[in-house]
């Protein structure tokens, strides 16, 4: 079983000159035109039963000294997270292992820095090479990173780095004071500059307007070329931080905005990502529809719940999704367990099954 790759769709079909009132006009359109334009665009690009599965770990959590105001870690808020060390290499093999064995594709790491030291550097750097060589794709999130620190994590083998721009440039002032949108925008170029491929996305549901989630997908897509990964956030409020009371995002707005970005980048993957915990099965089948084609597959984001795996799997069969795949595909006991009703796509868990992990 080979890996899914993008459909032969042109190149230059891909536009950066989005404007914002474009956007919004995307954004406003019937819902029945939005999610067919979204997923007939989708097929020209993916297969559209395919869901790539990546799993992230914290290897490094709490005590943030940034103060995004929607974060857990940060240490200008009280949110009861205990501060941890970077944890051991042998931890971080063991967790790829098990995602590895799981139907994981790629491994994410994450570090709550505002940006790596010299001394954090050849740790990490072991961490991704040692992943690697287990056959992931490897993703790491660790803040702010030089042009020659995004040099050495290439070398190093990590494929994707992952730096969100979280909103609009208009409403960022209210979400964060210390990093610019600059600064963000400044270390996505040091990674496209360095080889390796951009994870960007960003949070709905932080009281920004629908303008500032055009603007967003509009600063997204300039991006030369977009982002591989583009992970789309539902806001995760955290009892300490000052969006705990904040209104609850529409959930319609979220597949909106899914079915845009979508539009928008379709040759990326659309990351159903933060926030998915709390959404029920018909929502996520739904975003899947309007275009989102990855997801976090395990317990937890860093620090927030996430869907458990068994749910995940019998959700894939209900759907007759399959995960994206690599070269070797995880066995059928992984995707496919015995409690699942039989689907159309039992064929492909049967099949895979004799291949091994």
């Amino acid at each position: 079983m080979t890996q899914h790759t993008l459909h032969s769709a042109p190149v230059d079909a891909l536009r950066h000159d989005w404007t914002v009132d474009e956007v919004v006009a995307l954004l406003n359109l019937p819902m029945n035109d939005l999610l067919f334009k979204a997923a007939s665009l989708h097929r020209q690009y993916f297969d559209p039963n395919a869901v790539q599965i990546s799993t992230l770990l914290s290897i490094k959590t709490g005590s943030c000294p940034e103060d995004c105001k929607y974060c857990p870690q940060s240490a200008h808020y009280q949110t009861g997270l205990q501060k941890e060390k970077l944890i051991a290499i042998e931890k971080v093999i063991a967790q790829a292992e098990a995602a590895m064995a799981s139907g994981a594709t790629r491994f994410c790491m994450g570090a709550a820095w505002r940006s790596p030291t010299d001394r954090d550097m050849p740790l990490v750097v072991d961490m991704v090479s040692k992943v690697k060589a287990m056959g992931l794709e490897t993703c790491m999130t660790l803040g702010m990173l030089s042009d020659s620190q995004a040099e050495t994590l290439a070398e190093a083998g990590l494929d994707y780095y992952n730096h969100n721009l979280d909103t609009s440039p208009e409403f960022y002032g209210e979400i964060i004071s210390t990093r610019t949108y600059a600064d963000r925008l400044e270390t996505l170029q040091s990674v496209r500059n360095s080889g390796m491929k951009i994870c960007s996305g960003g949070i709905l549901g932080m009281g920004e307007q629908e303008s500032d989630r055009a603007s967003m997908l509009v600063e997204l897509a300039k991006l030369t070329p977009h982002p591989e990964s583009v992970p789309v956030n539902m806001l995760v409020k955290v009892a300490g931080t000052p969006m705990e009371q904040i209104e609850d995002l529409d959930p319609f707005d979220m597949i909106r905005a899914i079915a845009v970005a979508r539009i928008m980048m379709p040759s990326s993957h659309v990351r159903l990502s933060a926030g998915r915990e709390n959404m029920n099965d018909e929502m996520q089948a739904m975003a899947f529809f309007a275009g989102a084609n990855s997801i976090f597959y395990g317990e937890k984001l860093l620090t927030t719940n996430n869907p458990e795996a068994n749910t995940d799997r019998q959700l894939f069969q209900r759907l007759g999704i399959h995960p994206e795949g690599r070269d070797t595909v995880p066995p059928v006991s992984a995707w496919a367990p015995d409690n699942c009703p039989k689907r159309p796509h039992q064929d492909f868990y049967d099949a895979t099954s004799k291949l091994g992990a």
